[in-house]
């Protein structure tokens, strides 16, 4: 039976959920293939870019006219933007909370250290939180334009130009989609196993489905900034 709040008020089903370990290990896994499925379409929309200047704004233009008239102009855009920040949110507090579990049930002096790991997986805090970082960035380089001196509102060709002219623009972003790739390998992984997608016959397909989107999405993201420095996107 699930125990009593402190109010007295017995807790819901999401509210029991939530507390429990199996549970934020499957927002975790959701909230992780939300954010992935937008990987997928936000490079595929990157690679407009190698189309020319018309066919990326004109992509850009028609996602903030989607779903009207039902939908206001922009307002499927921010829609999206909220559903992801909810999906980001939830699996940061997911993660660290875990992490602290997890600390706190190792016993004291644990002097023994569990099977070496890949080194996906033992980056993948440190991942997540270059991550978090490079959001904050991207949101303010290419969506308010704040750090973009030469930006130009609804001109995302010229603005991406601008932005990888930088050499700085082009480390942080680098970094930041080699941390993707190695996220991506492992979490992947991670929530077909907490989904119950995995068995022995499976396991195969899966890791090597994991290491294939990792290598695409990081290839397809880092051939834009190496576009506009090697002068092919201009």
């Amino acid at each position: 039976m699930a125990q009593a709040t402190r109010t007295g008020r017995k807790p819901s089903t999401l509210e029991t959920l939530w507390r429990s370990t199996v549970g934020k290990k499957a927002v975790m896994a959701v909230s992780g293939l939300v954010m992935l499925l937008y990987l997928v379409f936000h490079m595929l929309g990157n690679l407009k870019v190698f189309f020319g200047p018309d066919d990326i704004n004109g992509y850009a233009a028609w996602l903030r006219t989607l779903g009207q008239p039902f939908l206001g102009h922009g307002w499927f855009l921010w829609i999206a933007r909220f559903g992801l920040l909810a999906a980001v949110g939830l699996h940061g507090v997911a993660a660290y909370q875990l992490s602290r579990r997890d600390l706190a049930a190792r016993p004291t002096g644990y002097a023994h250290r569990r099977r070496r790991a890949s080194y996906a997986t033992r980056t993948m805090r440190w991942g997540g939180i270059i991550l978090a970082l490079f959001i904050v960035w991207h949101i303010l380089d290419l969506t308010t334009l704040t750090v973009n001196p030469r930006a130009e509102e609804g001109h995302p060709y010229q603005n991406i130009v601008a932005s990888f002219s930088h050499w700085y623009s082009c480390v942080i972003y680098i970094v930041a989609m080699l941390a993707v790739g190695l996220h991506i390998r492992h979490g992947f992984w991670s929530a077909a196993q907490t989904l119950g997608a995995n068995n022995a016959r499976r396991d195969r397909a899966l890791k090597a489905t994991a290491n294939g989107l990792a290598l695409v999405l990081t290839a397809g993201f880092l051939s834009v900034p190496v576009a506009v420095m090697t002068g092919v996107v201009s």
